[in-house]
């Protein structure tokens, strides 16, 4: 049996390296960028195309439109992070930072549960149904500029988890949506965003984590 010469060897080592390209590492201020910029320019598309409600253009905030708008903001920006930090996978990397603000935001839907209780058929009328569809709507069609940003992202990366990046970028994608629309949103009424606005965040979840694993597997 021959072994393997210093030549040889060298060769083979020049082979499986021949074509290869030094790569820049993904960087998380760089990736948090992209997704802050993802945001601005949701926002602004919901300024530009539907307007803002006149309450917050005169500077009027009602408490519910505040605590609700601030709640998406932080599960989108806490989701966000964690797509970002799973792009780039190292020992010792704590991946549950979001689980908290998702705790937090779930106060709106029980929330909404236990007002819409208490109301009855109301809180379930034809026209807050199709004013809470319009909002689903248009908060998972805002949605797609974050959900884009972060695929692209996680495809430069390497995920070990598909699932739960896709699950978390949908999360993300969904809670920017609709922060952004609540500034179109005239209803600061607590049923109807623990309900429709949380809406948006779990239909943008569920094809998150079934949309994304194939597009970023690797």
């Amino acid at each position: 049996m021959s072994r393997d010469t210093p030549n040889s060897t060298g060769a083979l080592i020049a082979q499986l390296v021949d074509g290869l390209e030094p790569v820049r590492p993904l960087r998380f201020s760089s990736g948090m960028g992209f997704a802050l910029a993802g945001l601005g320019v949701t926002l602004a598309t919901v300024t530009l195309m539907f307007g803002v409600r006149p309450d917050v253009l005169a500077g009027r905030f009602d408490p519910v439109f505040l605590l609700a708008t601030g709640l998406f903001l932080l599960l989108g920006l806490a989701s966000a992070v964690t797509v970002i930090v799973m792009s780039r996978p190292h020992v010792g990397s704590d991946h549950g930072g979001w689980v908290w603000a998702a705790a937090m935001t779930a106060l709106l839907p029980a929330a909404a549960a236990i007002i819409g209780l208490g109301r009855g058929a109301d809180a379930i009328s034809a026209t807050a149904v199709e004013h809470g569809l319009d909002c689903l709507t248009m908060g998972s069609g805002l949605a797609l500029m974050t959900f884009a940003v972060l695929v692209w992202w996680l495809r430069r990366g390497a995920p070990t988890s598909p699932e739960r990046a896709g699950l978390l970028t949908g999360v993300a994608a969904g809670s920017f949506g609709i922060f952004a629309f609540s500034f179109h949103c005239i209803y600061s009424d607590i049923v109807h965003i623990g309900l429709w606005h949380s809406a948006v965040v779990v239909v943008s979840a569920v094809i998150g984590r079934f949309a994304v694993p194939p597009i970023i597997r690797w």
